[in-house]
C-alpha cells in the first residue's frame, strides 16, 4: 500500500526550498503555511487513491497502437479528467493564463506524488509542464494566448520533439524541415516534415489536444545547432478563437516495446506524410535549442524529482515485504523463533541505505526547486546556482533511484525477481531515468564545462565553501565539500578538457553528496528544534547515516575524478572490442 511522504516532503519545502521565506514575496505570498500544507496533502491523497492503483495495470497492460490511435488501459481517462477537474496541473503555472503561480517547489511536489503512485503514467504531465514553461518563455503573445490556457488546465497536453533516428543527443543532425507557407490560409506558418523517435506520450486520447514543440530545420538554415528552429505543432489545429480544427498531418507510427514504464506511450512519430503539417514559429528563427533548452532545463529537475519517486515507492514495498517476511533466527538471539527479516542486520542496512538516498536526493530536490523559485524573484545568484545544481539532480537523483530500486529486489530476495511482488517493475521503470534528458555522462559534461566557469568558478566555490562553514564538526562533510572546490579549481585552471571530462561522473555525484548531505544535516537541526515532530525518531538517523555512510564513499570517489583520460585511452577502440 503507498502511503504518501507527506512528513518529509513538508519538512523538506519548509528546510530546504524554504518555501516560508519565498511566501514574503509578492509574487509567490498565496504560499502561506496553510495553503502548502493543503496542497501536499491533497496531491498525496489524490495520487494514493486514484493514480496509484493504475501502476500495475498499466504495466502489464500497457498503452497499444490500435488503428492508429493510441489507448491506454481501462480507468486512465478517468483518473486524467479527475486531476485535470482538480486543478492540479495548473499549481505552478503562470496566473496570466489561468494558472495559480505558485512556487516551482510546489509543482515539484505534484509530481513528486503522482510520480510515486504511477511513475509511467506521471511523464504525461511533467512534459506538458516542461511544454508551458517553454511556450511561457518564447512563445509570442498570441501563441501564449491560443495554448497555455488548455495546457495549464491539462485538457491538452505537450511534449518535446528533439531526437531522431540518425541523430540522438548531437541535435546538430537534425533533419526534420520546416518550409514557409507563403499564400492561402496558412499564409505565415510552416509546413513540418521529418520523423522524431522517443516522444514521450506523443500520442493519446487522454487529453482533447496534443501539442508538440518539434525542432527543424528552415531552409536557410545554417549547419550544425546554430540552425535549429522551433516550432508549436497541434495535433488538432486551433482556431482564433480556441476551438479545435481539423485534425494536423502528424501521426504515431509506432510505439516502442520497453523495459520499464510501459503505460507511457513512447512514439516514433511522423510529421507531413501528405505535405499538410502545420506548424508555427517559437521565438527566432534558428534559435529553436536556446527556446528548448528552457522545456529541458525543467525537465532534467523533473527527471531528477523521478528518481526520488521511484526510491520512494521502492522503499516503501521493501519495508513492507521486510516486515512480514519471517527468514531464521536473528544471529546471537537466545530465543530460536525465526522473526522477520527486518531484524536481521543487513537488511536493516539495506532499507536504512535506501531511506537515506531517497531522503537525500528529496532534499537536494526541494533545494534546487527553492533555487529556481528565488531566480523567478530576480535573484541572480540563486538562479545561477540552480544552473549548477540541476546537472547534479539530473544525474545523481536518476542513480539513486535505480540503487534504491535495485535494494529493493534484493530486500525482497527471490520474490523481488519474481513480477507479482511489483518489486522488479520499480527497477525497470527507474531505468530509464538515468538516460531521459542527456543522460548522466552528459549531465556530468555539462557540470564540468559550462557550468564549471560560470562567473569564472566563482558560483560553484561560493556553494562548497558555504557547505563547508556549515559542516559544524561533520568532518566527512566539511571534507567533501573542501575536496569539491579544490577539484573544481584544478578542473578549471589546470586540467585538460579531456580530463575534465573523464572525471566528470565521480566529480558530479561527490557534488550532489556533498549538497544532498548539507540539506539532511539542515533538516537534521530543524527536526531536533521542533519541526516535524513525526520524524523526530527518524530523521536524525537517517541524517546520521548519510552523513557517516554515504559521505565518506563518495570521498572514495577523489581519485577517479582526478584520475585523468590517459588510461581510458590506453586501448584502441578495436583493443577494446577483442
Amino acid at each position: 500500500m503507498y502511503r504518501p511522504a507527506t512528513a518529509d516532503q513538508l519538512l523538506a519545502l519548509n528546510v530546504c526550498a524554504q518555501i516560508g521565506e519565498l511566501a514574503q514575496s509578492a509574487r509567490f505570498a498565496a504560499a502561506e503555511p496553510d495553503m502548502v500544507a493543503a496542497i501536499v496533502e491533497g496531491i498525496g491523497a489524490f495520487a494514493a487513491g486514484e493514480w496509484a492503483p493504475l501502476n500495475r495495470i498499466g504495466d502489464l497492460e500497457g498503452a497499444t497502437l490500435e488503428n492508429g490511435v493510441v489507448r491506454l488501459p481501462e480507468g486512465f481517462d478517468q483518473a486524467y479528467d479527475h486531476y485535470v477537474e482538480q486543478g492540479w496541473n495548473s499549481i505552478a503555472a503562470p496566473a496570466e493564463h489561468g494558472g495559480q503561480g505558485l512556487p516551482f517547489a510546489l509543482g515539484c511536489n505534484v509530481l513528486e506524488n503522482l510520480g510515486t503512485a504511477n511513475f509511467a503514467f506521471n511523464l504525461l504531465p511533467m512534459l506538458t509542464t516542461g511544454a508551458i514553461d517553454a511556450l511561457e518563455q518564447h512563445g509570442s503573445a498570441a501563441q501564449k494566448d491560443l495554448y497555455l490556457p488548455k495546457m495549464i488546465s491539462g485538457e491538452w497536453s505537450g511534449t518535446m520533439n528533439l531526437t531522431e533516428p540518425q541523430a540522438g543527443s548531437d541535435l546538430g543532425a537534425l533533419r526534420s524541415t520546416a518550409s514557409p507557407i507563403e499564400t492561402g490560409e496558412h499564409a505565415g506558418k510552416y509546413r513540418i516534415a521529418g520523423t522524431k523517435i522517443f516522444i514521450t506520450w506523443g500520442d493519446h486520447e487522454l487529453a482533447d489536444n496534443v501539442i508538440h514543440l518539434v525542432l527543424a530545420r528552415l531552409p536557410d538554415a545554417p549547419e550544425g545547432s546554430r540552425g535549429i528552429s522551433l516550432f508549436v505543432v497541434p495535433k488538432y489545429l486551433v482556431n482564433a478563437d480556441g476551438s479545435l480544427g481539423a485534425r494536423n498531418d502528424l501521426r504515431a507510427v509506432s510505439l516502442e516495446h520497453k523495459l520499464g514504464i510501459h503505460a507511457s506511450p513512447t512514439c516514433v512519430m511522423s510529421y507531413g506524410d501528405n505535405g499538410a503539417c502545420i506548424g508555427e514559429l517559437v521565438g527566432q528563427p534558428h534559435r529553436g535549442l536556446m527556446a528548448m533548452f528552457t522545456m529541458m532545463n525543467n525537465a532534467r529537475i523533473n527527471v531528477g524529482n523521478q528518481g526520488v519517486q521511484i526510491g520512494e515507492r521502492a522503499t516503501q514495498a521493501a519495508v513492507a515485504y521486510a516486515r512480514e517476511r519471517v527468514q531464521s533466527v536473528r544471529a546471537g538471539s537466545a530465543d530460536r523463533t525465526p522473526v522477520a527479516i527486518i531484524e536481521h542486520p543487513d537488511v536493516r542496512r539495506m532499507l536504512l541505505r535506501m531511506k537515506a538516498l531517497t531522503e537525500g536526493a528529496r532534499a537536494l530536490l526541494y533545494y534546487t526547486a527553492g533555487q529556481v523559485d528565488r531566480g523567478t524573484l530576480a535573484d541572480q545568484a540563486a538562479a545561477a546556482r540552480a544552473e549548477c545544481l540541476v546537472p547534479m539532480l539530473k544525474a545523481w537523483g536518476t542513480d539513486v533511484g535505480v540503487e534504491v530500486a535495485s535494494l529493493g529486489v534484493q530486500v525482497h530476495g527471490g520474490m523481488g525477481y519474481v513480477e507479482e511482488t511489483g518489486a522488479a517493475q520499480y527497477y525497470r521503470d527507474a531505468r530509464i531515468a538515468p538516460i531521459y534528458e542527456g543522460t548522466n555522462g552528459v549531465q556530468a559534461a555539462d557540470l564540468v564545462t559550462r557550468k564549471l566557469g560560470l562567473e569564472n568558478g566563482a558560483v560553484l566555490d561560493a556553494l562548497f565553501a558555504e557547505i563547508e562553514r556549515e559542516a559544524e564538526g561533520d568532518s566527512h562533510l566539511a571534507r567533501l565539500a573542501a575536496e569539491c572546490r579544490e577539484l573544481a579549481r584544478w578542473m578549471r585552471e589546470d586540467a585538460s578538457i579531456d580530463d575534465r571530462l573523464a572525471g566528470s561522473v565521480p566529480f558530479t555525484t561527490m557534488s550532489a553528496v556533498a549538497v544532498a548531505g548539507w540539506q539532511l544535516a539542515r533538516q537534521a537541526r530543524a527536526v531536533a528544534g521542533g519541526a516535524a515532530p513525526a520524524l523526530a525518531a527518524s530523521k536524525p538517523v537517517i541524517a546520521r547515516y548519510f552523513l557517516d555512510h554515504v559521505v565518506p564513499e563518495a570521498l572514495g570517489l577523489l581519485s577517479s575524478a582526478r584520475g585523468g583520460a590517459a588510461l581510458l585511452y590506453a586501448l584502441p577502440a578495436e583493443g577494446l572490442a577483442g
